[in-house]
């Protein structure tokens, strides 16, 4: 262990990654500078580690993911449609920010499990050769892919359906406990309140 990593109580799981003015980062596990796509890599590999900025300690790690999603997003296949980023930027500052966040997150575990499982059943059937179950992953993609998608596609669907049914439940609610207050504008028959005499 360096005397730098000691310093700074770095555990083994969790690397911390410096962030300097000039923009490079460094890792302080290996003692050397990084780039954006090493940093990609160490999220491959399911690394923990949390980037800091080197003079005021703040965390940026949520940057430097977006980062990444930015430059994987404006190379080769983008995975977000126009569409669907304006929908999502419409949820910022929108009562129902906290719980978009929730879903999407429960979407994108649920998408992980499912291909987890499969990767799991491939390995039980075909075995533990890595570069064999890459390869046999690729081809069950390649032929199951549009199924899969399907399938996935249908689910999303179903449960954008059920987000959108619970947002206008909760509004429905909100109105109808809201109706026995009196408040100018809001009054049956679209009493606007006292007016000015």
């Amino acid at each position: 262990m360096s005397a730098s990593e000691s310093r700074e109580g770095t555990s083994s799981t969790n690397r911390l990654i410096k962030k300097y003015p000039n923009r490079r980062l460094y890792d302080t596990r290996t003692s050397s500078y990084i780039t954006l796509s090493d940093v990609k890599e160490l999220v491959l590999e399911n690394a923990e580690f949390q980037v800091v900025d080197a003079k005021t300690g703040e965390d940026l790690t949520r940057s430097i993911l977006l980062q990444i999603i930015i430059e994987e997003e404006s190379e080769g296949v983008p995975m977000f449609t126009s569409d669907l980023l304006s929908q999502m930027i419409r949820f910022y500052g929108n009562a129902m920010q906290g719980m978009m966040g929730k879903y999407l997150e429960g979407n994108i575990k649920a998408f992980t499990d499912v291909q987890s499982k499969l990767q799991d059943q491939a390995r039980a059937i075909y075995g533990d050769n890595n570069a064999m179950s890459k390869d046999l992953w690729a081809q069950f993609l390649n032929f199951q892919g549009p199924a899969m998608q399907s399938m996935m596609g249908a689910y999303m669907e179903q449960s954008k359906r059920m987000f959108v049914q619970m947002q206008e439940q909760i509004e429905q609610q909100t109105r109808s406990m809201m109706s026995g207050f009196k408040f100018p504008g809001f009054g049956p028959g679209g009493d606007k309140g006292p007016q000015n005499k």
